[in-house]
């Protein structure tokens, strides 16, 4: 096994982790032929490099009938070979306009980072067909230059969890090779046979017709595909300064620097932006309509073009990504700080601000109430919130989920914007909002 191809190319990319002080190891083990080559290819390794720990992780998504039949067989498997196993139950609680392959995905990829070991790389079985089939999908999708850059060799999760893919260079006849040399029992999945599905299609009917066709198909292909992958990274060098000049301090996209560059510049600037909030990109259609109304409108025209996961708004010629919010409750009240449903925290401070609350007075928190009347500290008359919200320039958006502290029916505090003049004290007391 020290001898293969396989073997060495897999060494050669872990040995930069453990020179790097990083030694242990998760297998995303699904029973298949990559993932079980995978886990033999590391025991192995570690017989070489001692400081190597190494564990493995099941994902039982439940949609096969065999899957419980899987999981005995990975977890025997790691019991002769002397490695850790954790089986992870997962449940898919199918959406619409969402596949089923991609929710799996995405519970997988959760689950993998709860069960893995702590601070341990997670190494993926992936290899260079899955990574053509990928490419070819995109491809069938219409995506652009970082769609088809596909899948890299290193993924990090929103947890900052390494994945790492060790076989992303290797084939999977290079696989099934190594896999009948050494007599490695494996699993095959009867459902990765059905045409139905599109990168089975591919799988079955494309890939060998090309690779039978062209000889070394599959390993220019790849080729191909790292360089789309460096031309991503430069482009996206250059985008990063695009967007560090049209971006202000709250995360706004300012129209009138957006202006300045050309149509295709404009709409590279606003993805970027995007992907700060959202992994969702819009539709062609809707990143035009957001060019259009909102770069190229007036300086006060209103925005609000609803996307997956929020909206994109526009205030004061700035754009905004507004994630979607549930409304927020008081849920609990102690005697200097509340809590509330979201999770937030109002403290109670002492200093310049508001008046105690009299014994009489029972201290309450609302939103959204934007008839109330409140006299500002240092502002003339008194007024709606909606127009002192107004005045303050804050997005409609916003306002509503501003906490109001009100001593019985008298707003006396705007969190964050107003003290009422009416119950200001030097030595008083403050709310301050905690996320």
């Amino acid at each position: 096994m020290h001898s293969t191809s396989l073997y060495q190319q897999v060494k050669s990319t872990i040995v930069p982790f453990v020179d790097d002080n990083q030694t242990s190891f998760t297998i995303a083990l699904s029973g298949g032929v990559d993932s079980v080559v995978l886990l033999h290819v590391m025991n192995a390794l570690k017989a070489e490099i001692p400081v190597l720990q190494l564990s493995a992780v099941y994902v039982n998504h439940g949609l096969s009938d065999y899957a419980d039949d899987w999981q005995q067989f990975c977890a025997d498997l790691c019991r002769q070979l002397n490695v850790a196993f954790t089986a992870a139950q997962v449940t898919i609680d199918q959406r619409s306009r969402t596949s089923l392959e991609e929710q799996a995905r995405d519970a997988r990829y959760l689950a993998l980072d709860k069960y893995s070991a702590k601070g341990s790389v997670i190494l993926l079985g992936q290899h260079l067909n899955d990574q053509l089939e990928t490419f070819l999908l995109r491809l069938k999708r219409g995506s652009g230059l970082k769609g088809l850059a596909s899948m890299r060799q290193t993924r990090t999760l929103n947890s900052a969890r390494v994945c790492f893919r060790p076989l992303l260079n290797t084939t999977r006849a290079e696989i099934e090779s190594f896999a009948q040399r050494f007599s490695l029992a494996h699993i095959t999945d009867d459902s990765n046979s059905d045409e139905r599905f599109d990168r089975n299609f591919i799988r079955q009917k494309v890939v060998p017709v090309l690779s039978g066709k062209f000889t070394g198909f599959e390993k220019s292909a790849s080729r191909s595909i790292r360089l789309l992958q460096q031309q991503q990274d430069l482009l996206h060098e250059y985008t990063l300064q695009d967007l560090a000049q049209c971006q202000n301090k709250m995360q706004g996209l300012i129209c009138g620097e957006l202006a300045m560059y050309s149509a295709a510049r404009q709409a590279n600037v606003l993805r970027c932006w995007l992907e700060q909030f959202t992994a969702v990109m819009p539709s062609h259609k809707q990143t035009e309509q957001i060019l259009n109304q909102g770069v190229h409108a007036q300086a006060d025209a209103q925005l609000k073009i609803q996307l997956k996961h929020g909206q994109v708004r526009r205030h004061q010629g700035v754009l905004y990504f507004v994630s979607a919010v549930e409304s927020v409750s008081v849920i609990a009240q102690a005697e200097s700080t509340i809590s509330l449903s979201d999770g937030s925290i109002l403290g109670l401070q002492k200093g310049k601000g508001l008046r105690a609350p009299k014994a009489d007075e029972i201290v309450t928190v609302q939103f959204d109430c934007p008839q109330a009347i409140i006299k500002p500290l240092n502002k003339p008359g008194r007024n709606t919130l909606k127009h002192w919200f107004k005045d303050a320039k804050v997005a409609p958006w916003v306002r509503g989920t501003v906490p109001l502290v009100f001593y019985n029916d008298e707003l006396v505090q705007v969190v964050g914007y107003f003290i009422s003049a009416n119950h200001s004290s030097d030595e008083g007391v403050y709310w301050e909002y905690h996320k």
